[in-house]
């Protein structure tokens, strides 16, 4: 996999980048992939994690920060999650533009809060063609709500609430706002935690904002382009009843996958078993979705499988 670093504009910021490559044809223009990030994310782990999984089969896959975040321009700790959807409209700007891809051919995988933006993201840009969301929010509120036990909750409505007088937000650790549960927050000591810039403080103001942050408002936005949702069953960060409702508010085509006795990241790991099967899952989709290889390529595969 070859890796060429990259930057484009969103609002007027520039944001950090890795264009991932496969080796292909001098002129050859591959689908390509926007994978983004999820609460807190950056673009070296989980989006270039999914990257080393999808450009051997063929697809050109775009990492980036959010405004905010690690090399990009923008804010420390402002997380809105409709400022990360801006910057993934712009980064489907982006790579319609790259010499690689081929524009008409261009889908989302998002992670964590990241399914959420995707799916924003898409319901506002007809330019991409199919979406990914892998343990996804749906509802800002209901699910920030299932990580917390009442004390918490109330505690965290009582501090936005004062927070929205104060002439500057308060800066508060991410994970007062979105708890993490004992697997989640073990798996995120053990392998997140030595990326710097992970585990920043975010605004009160953040928090409002994902509060209200409701994808599952737009989704049905997406039909007739194919949308894959894949959740852990025993997800106690961001619960599958998150998935399980963009399902059934989504159009078709739509698949809903349930990974049986899988949490939230315990299993994102390169080698893992389950990461695999989560690899090949969202191969196969893409591909049927995007068409495999050169848009000549996929052509030819597509007038075979008709003729079969």
């Amino acid at each position: 996999m070859n890796t060429r670093a990259v930057s484009f504009e969103s609002s007027g910021l520039r944001l950090d980048g890795d264009l991932h490559l496969p080796a292909q044809d001098a002129g050859a223009r591959l689908p390509g992939v926007v994978v983004c990030s999820g609460y807190q994310g950056l673009k070296d782990i989980q989006p270039a994690r999914f990257a080393r999984a999808l450009v051997p089969a063929g697809f050109v896959c775009l990492g980036f920060d959010y405004r905010g975040f690690g090399k990009s321009e923008g804010r420390p700790g402002r997380l809105f999650p409709e400022e990360q959807v801006e910057d993934t409209i712009a980064a489907v700007g982006f790579l319609t533009r790259a010499a690689e891809v081929d524009p008409d051919r261009i889908a989302l995988v998002g992670w964590g809060l990241g399914g959420g933006i995707v799916i924003a993201a898409a319901a506002a840009e007809p330019r991409v063609r199919a979406v990914v969301s892998f343990n996804a929010i749906g509802d800002g509120r209901r699910a920030t709500r299932a990580a917390h036990d009442e004390e918490s909750w109330a505690r965290l409505l009582a501090r936005i609430e004062a927070d929205r007088t104060s002439p500057e937000s308060e800066l508060v650790p991410p994970f007062d706002v979105l708890p993490l549960d004992r697997v989640t927050g073990e798996y995120a000591q053990d392998e997140l935690e030595s990326y710097a810039g992970f585990g920043t403080d975010v605004t009160l103001e953040s928090a409002a904002a994902l509060l209200e942050f409701r994808p599952e408002a737009v989704v049905s936005r997406l039909s007739p382009r194919p949308l894959l949702l894949v959740h852990g069953s025993e997800n106690r960060l961001n619960p599958p009843d998150e998935s399980v409702e963009l399902h059934r508010l989504a159009g078709q085509p739509k698949e809903l996958v349930l990974l049986p006795d899988v949490g939230h990241t315990e299993w994102m790991y390169d080698d893992h078993p389950t990461f695999r099967q989560v690899a090949e899952l969202i191969r196969s989709f893409l591909e049927r979705s995007l068409g495999k290889g050169s848009a000549a390529d996929a052509a030819e595969s597509n007038a075979q499988s008709l003729a079969e």
